[in-house]
């Protein structure tokens, strides 16, 4: 990375400022390999995780197209988070990113393959809908500082969000404003499913240890009645009660017991955290320091809010 890219990218606007961490940035320790069946198209794909250099960032590659886990490659699809570019679609990499984000994973090439395909629309596994199988892969291998080409370090920088910041679509919203901590306060609306309604989630002090117990362990969740409406959509080809938790209006949740009393919303925070990632730039740290409060969100408004902060929209 040169040193005006390097400046461009940590220019500082009057969305954000960045400032140093005080830490370095890190990479994996060694390599991770999981393949799993994916929820929307149902296919099996393999992900492998691999070290990368200090200022590379987080990237998936496929056949030799690399994408960046960036906004700029994000295209709004539902109920997912999907990167593409040049003809290639990778769809559900929020659970992945979350992971990797909140475990300080800044750097890593991402290799993914559909198996036995040479399609180029790809999708991260589900496993059981939660985040927790990146979780522990990572804390398995474990992590080492990075270092570029040169064999040196490279400081990890955040965005200290500077003014409110929202973005909303009907009656949800979301919204980041300026705090010297990370928080983040998420609610959701179920109300015609009474075993869900209305929640809150609050995080005052998101570190490792708080995701790993508190928030990656949450499950994917849908609306039973809605199952039939989302695969006649062409969605949830892979959906089973192995890989989300589902919730019947009239009947309630079909596949208890849940990890948590109010497990769908924290289940939102795992996906804002994945979404918001996308921030990160250059193995900096995605989610910028902020209070970050969403309303019945999508991950479209997750990555309007970042597009907004980026200064794209």
């Amino acid at each position: 990375m040169t040193v005006s890219s390097a400046f461009n990218a940590f220019k500082s606007s009057k969305f954000v400022t960045w400032k140093s961490t005080g830490r370095l940035q890190q990479t994996l320790a060694g390599c991770i390999e999981r393949t799993g069946k994916s929820l929307h198209s149902g296919k099996v794909s393999t992900v492998k995780l691999w070290p990368e250099l200090a200022g590379k960032g987080r990237y998936f590659d496929f056949r030799s197209t690399e994408i960046r886990a960036s906004i700029e490659f994000a295209e709004e699809s539902p109920l997912c988070t999907t990167l593409c570019k040049d003809g290639v679609k990778i769809r559900t990499v929020e659970h992945l990113l979350s992971a990797l984000e909140a475990m300080e994973v800044d750097n890593c090439r991402i290799e993914i393959k559909n198996s036995g395909s040479e399609d180029c629309d790809l999708e991260v596994p589900i496993f059981d809908g939660s985040a927790s199988e990146w979780v522990e892969a990572i804390e398995q291998v474990g992590l080492q500082v990075a270092t570029d080409h040169y064999g040196d370090c490279c400081e990890k920088m955040v965005a200290y969000v500077n003014e409110p910041v929202h973005a909303w679509r009907n009656d949800s919203f979301v919204a980041a404003f300026p705090s010297q901590e990370i928080r983040i306060t998420y609610g959701i609306d179920f109300q015609q499913v009474q075993a869900i309604g209305r929640q809150w989630f609050s995080v005052t002090s998101l570190d490792n240890s708080f995701y790993c117990k508190q928030i990656a362990l949450s499950r994917t969740f849908c609306i039973y009645e809605e199952v039939e409406r989302m695969r006649d959509a062409g969605l949830i080809k892979g959906g089973s009660l192995e890989n989300a938790i589902v919730c019947s209006a009239s009947k309630g949740w079909l596949n208890p017991p849940l990890r948590f009393q109010d497990e769908p919303c924290r289940h939102k925070v795992v996906d804002l955290i994945g979404d918001v990632s996308l921030f990160a730039r250059c193995g900096s740290q995605g989610l910028p320091v902020a209070h970050i409060l969403a309303y019945k969100g999508s991950h479209a408004l997750h990555s309007d809010l970042v597009r907004r902060l980026s200064g794209i929209i």
